[in-house]
C-alpha cells in the first residue's frame, strides 16, 4: 500500500464552537493516539484528507507543523449524516513492521448460479492482523456458480503472505439465499377465487 501525505497543524481550541471554526475553514478535526502517548490534537485539510480516506485503511505520513513525521492509520470517522462531510477523524499512530488489527473491505466477484438467488454479505469487512505498511486494500472473492446453501467463511479467503485472520476461520463472510417467491396480495387472491367461484357457479 502506497503512503499519502498529508499536513497536519497542532489545535489548542476545543469544543463544538472551535470544530465548527474549523469547518467553516474547510478543514476537519482531529486526534493522533496510540503507543501510549499522549492524544495529539490536529487539524487536517479537508479536501486532502477526503481524498485520502477513500482508500480503506491508507497509510497516512504525517508532517506535523513542519517540525515531525508520523505514519498512522484512521480508526474512526465522522461524517455529517445529511450533507456527508467530514467532521471528525481519529488516526492510529503506527509503526513500520507493527502488527495493527483492521477491518479489510470484502468484493465479490462472478455470477451466482442460474435462478434469482441473492448474494448477502455477512461480513461486508473481513477483520484481520498485517502489518501496518502493507495492508491490503480489499479481498476479492469469487462468488462464480454458487447456488442456494452456499456459503463463503473466513478461512476460504485467500490472504497475502503476512495477513491472518482475526475472526473465527469458521465465520460466514458470504452466503446464497434461495430466490423468494412473489406472492399475490391477499385481497388479490381473494378476489381471483371469488371469480372463479362465480364462474363455476354460472
Amino acid at each position: 500500500m502506497s503512503e499519502v501525505k498529508l499536513t497536519a497543524e497542532t489545535r489548542k481550541e476545543f469544543g463544538k464552537g472551535a470544530a465548527r471554526r474549523i469547518r467553516r475553514d474547510n478543514k476537519v478535526p482531529g486526534v493522533l493516539y496510540g503507543h501510549g502517548s499522549d492524544p495529539l490534537h490536529l487539524t487536517f485539510p479537508g479536501h486532502d484528507l477526503l481524498l485520502a480516506l477513500r482508500t480503506p485503511n491508507v497509510l497516512i505520513a504525517l508532517d506535523i507543523d513542519g517540525e515531525s513525521n508520523e505514519l498512522a492509520i484512521p480508526k474512526s470517522v465522522q461524517r455529517d449524516p445529511l450533507k456527508g462531510f467530514l467532521e471528525h477523524v481519529d488516526l492510529l499512530l503506527v509503526k513500520r513492521g507493527e502488527k495493527v488489527t483492521v477491518e479489510v473491505p470484502v468484493v465479490a466477484e462472478g455470477e451466482l448460479a442460474p435462478g434469482g438467488n441473492l448474494l448477502e454479505h455477512v461480513l461486508n469487512a473481513l477483520p484481520v492482523e498485517a502489518e501496518a505498511t502493507h495492508i491490503p486494500e480489499n479481498f476479492t472473492v469469487s462468488v462464480e456458480g454458487l447456488e442456494a446453501g452456499a456459503s463463503v467463511h473466513a478461512k476460504d479467503v485467500k490472504l497475502p503472505n503476512g495477513v491472518t485472520l482475526a475472526v473465527e476461520e469458521d465465520a460466514v463472510v458470504l452466503q446464497v439465499l434461495a430466490a423468494q417467491a412473489e406472492e399475490a396480495p391477499e385481497g388479490e387472491a381473494a378476489g381471483e377465487a371469488g371469480a372463479e367461484e362465480a364462474s363455476a357457479e354460472a
